[in-house]
């Protein structure tokens, strides 16, 4: 398994502000995030020569595109991947360039949740047996952090801190971000004594709903300069779908994620990359629940197994950190439009290699990680990105 190093790059990319939009449609974020990403690579909307869009619930086929754009008879691609939705639209764009079959393709990703009156609470159907209990998001990803605490023997309370630690780093960085949904900065005590959701979660532990988009234009690595003498370049992209072993087996420990650890094996290979704690130098990981991005940090090397936790409280995954962890503020400060949380995690990356992220701007980082997780912590689908400033 090879993958596509190098042989891509981003030359443009454009993100609406995370918010809740009541004035704006779907077909106006749209148009938003591919005109911010056409300007931006100094192109023409005409220059596309096929668009992948990833939403999962805010367009039915191409035609969501193809209309508001008014693209001329190219092919328009909607793909849906649960939390992984515009991570997957980028990924099938990446390959497709990689192919030779495009020389300049569009991926986006779109979603539209605050008009549909969607909460998070209410879990979605799905065909099943009938035999499977019902979660909500909240109270699957609650279990991820009593398992942690019983198998690494970290008190209760204590663990509450932590968890309110992640939530506070990931809203110190989104006050720094004029594109987040809230841009406040908020107290440990606030969060930490936060109405429960799905005990031990409070609601500050817990991602927002919102709207929003995000664009990247993609072309082969040896026709980048010819758009710009900055663009971002693909080294990894691997997907991992579940087969349900944790939730077919009573041995299921909610510690770790499986899906996170193959996805970033597979990540890691494709890249290069033996020492992630070392060679990666930012990353934008799925926080859609504060115990979420602790295990994560374990699952795709950041942190030894059992020492998250710590590696947290000692400020490790801050701004200023060893390795910064969501610097653009995460869900936690965006909120979470499903087709567009992949693309706008790659967006910080790019704007990070380019030095315009402004208040959050980081020191120069040459590597970069973003990973979305969709689905429960026993049966999910799990992304991994690796992308660079440079060529190998």
């Amino acid at each position: 398994m090879s993958g596509i190093r190098d042989k891509v790059a981003v030359i443009g990319m454009g993100c609406t502000r995370f918010a809740e939009h009541w004035n704006k449609s779907t077909d106006d974020l749209l148009v938003d995030a591919a005109y911010d990403a056409f300007n931006d690579a100094g192109i023409e909307p005409s220059d596309v020569q096929a668009v992948w869009m990833g939403t999962k619930d805010s367009a039915i086929s191409g035609t969501g595109l193809s209309i508001p754009l008014k693209t001329q008879y190219i092919p328009v691609t909607r793909v849906e991947n649960k939390c992984a939705t515009g991570s997957e639209a980028f990924r099938n764009a990446c390959y497709a360039v990689a192919s030779g079959a495009y020389d300049i393709v569009l991926a986006i990703g779109v979603e539209k949740l605050k008009d549909s009156g969607y909460s998070g609470l209410v879990p979605s159907s799905v065909y099943s047996d009938g035999t499977e209990p019902l979660f909500t998001a909240p109270s699957a990803f609650s279990l991820l952090a009593p398992a942690y605490y019983k198998k690494y023997g970290v008190d209760p309370k204590q663990g509450k801190e932590v968890l309110s630690r992640i939530a506070w780093k990931n809203h110190q960085n989104g006050a720094l971000n004029p594109k987040a949904q809230y841009q406040n900065e908020i107290s440990m005590e606030k969060i930490m004594n936060s109405p429960i959701i799905a005990s031990p979660l409070g609601i500050m532990d817990c991602s927002g709903v919102s709207d929003g988009a995000a664009a990247a234009i993609i072309v082969r690595s040896e026709d980048a300069h010819k758009y710009r003498k900055d663009p971002m370049y693909v080294k990894a992209l691997a997907i991992a779908s579940g087969p349900n072993d944790g939730g077919m087996k009573q041995g299921f420990d909610f510690t770790s994620i499986k899906e996170n650890v193959k996805a970033a094996e597979a990540a890691y290979k494709q890249a290069g990359i033996t020492n992630p704690r070392k060679e990666i130098q930012m990353a934008e990981v799925h926080d859609c629940f504060t115990p979420t991005e602790l295990v994560i940090y374990e699952d795709l090397g950041f942190s030894e197994r059992g020492q998250g936790w710590k590696d947290a409280l000692n400020g490790d995954f801050d701004l200023k950190g060893r390795l910064p962890v969501n610097p653009d503020g995460g869900l936690k400060s965006f909120g979470h439009p499903i087709g567009a949380s992949g693309l706008r995690m790659l967006y910080e990356m790019y704007l990070q290699f380019q030095g315009k992220a402004g208040k959050r701007q980081l020191d120069n980082p040459n590597i970069g990680l973003t990973h979305n997780l969709g689905g429960f912590p026993w049966s999910c689908v799990s992304f991994v990105s690796i992308v660079g400033k440079e060529l190998s």
